[in-house]
């Protein structure tokens, strides 16, 4: 059995997977103590437990804490290379983040054909992957949430917008919704076209990736906790140590 763990800033996901298919996913916000402790209570001790985290060093200690008896399989996956049919071109491998690398993994095991692999949550991150795995890097921006925080904080006369999108917006609300929307379609269609090839495809995944998927103008696929699927890879085919 393999359990996956993907700690990201706000929350932590997990995949308990057999070997032939996933038997639970789930997810819990970080200060709740009971979720890994109930994960480590309904299945029997994993052959491979693998954790990629972006949330810091305190997160990772508290993920440790949490899994009790199993701590010692833990293994804290890194950034690398070369994994799973990816190659990273990133200028220093290591740098780039592990949700994105897992992502990549996983999008290559969804799909051979060039794609887009779009992670929407805290941040925004858009990265290329041609036909043959190489990974040709990709911007960050800040996820929809945080568009519309730095208005409201940064701006004397600007809400915290609750509005809906328009594409001729009246109010200020709508406004808003509106324009980080936008913000967020533009930067994933401008950097699909730039793969410039007919059969290319979106994998779009992240907890904000629902309220993109309805007004995006390219071919897309919805992949949810696709840097899950990348960790199953590592634990399949590169063979973490122990």
């Amino acid at each position: 059995m393999i359990i996956c763990l993907d700690s990201g800033n706000s929350r932590l996901k997990w995949g308990v997977h057999d070997g032939h298919a996933w038997l639970e996913q789930g997810a819990a916000e970080h200060d709740d103590a009971t979720a890994l402790a109930a994960l480590v209570g309904r299945w029997p001790r994993p052959r491979h437990l693998l954790l990629a985290n972006v949330a810091g060093t305190a997160a990772a200690a508290r993920i440790r804490e949490r899994l009790g008896a199993w701590a010692p399989l833990l293994q804290e996956i890194r950034s690398g290379e070369r994994c799973a049919g990816v190659t990273n071109h990133y200028r220093q491998p290591e740098r780039l983040g592990v949700d994105r690398w897992c992502a990549l993994l996983g999008a290559r095991a969804r799909t051979k054909t060039p794609c887009l692999v779009v992670m929407a949550g805290t941040a925004t991150t858009i990265d290329s992957l041609d036909g043959d795995g190489n990974f040709l890097g990709g911007p960050i921006l800040p996820g929809s949430d945080l568009m519309r925080q730095a208005l409201a904080r940064d701006t004397a006369d600007l809400p915290l917008a609750c509005g809906d999108w328009s594409a001729m917006p009246r109010c200020t609300e709508d406004a808003i919704a509106s324009g980080v929307l936008e913000a967020q379609l533009g930067a994933i269609e401008r950097a699909f076209a730039r793969l410039a090839v007919p059969t290319a495809i979106c994998l779009l995944s992240g907890g904000n990736a629902g309220v993109l998927l309805p007004h995006l103008g390219i071919p897309y696929i919805e992949a949810p906790n696709l840097p899950l699927e990348g960790l199953l890879c590592i634990a399949r085919e590169c063979r973490p140590a122990p």
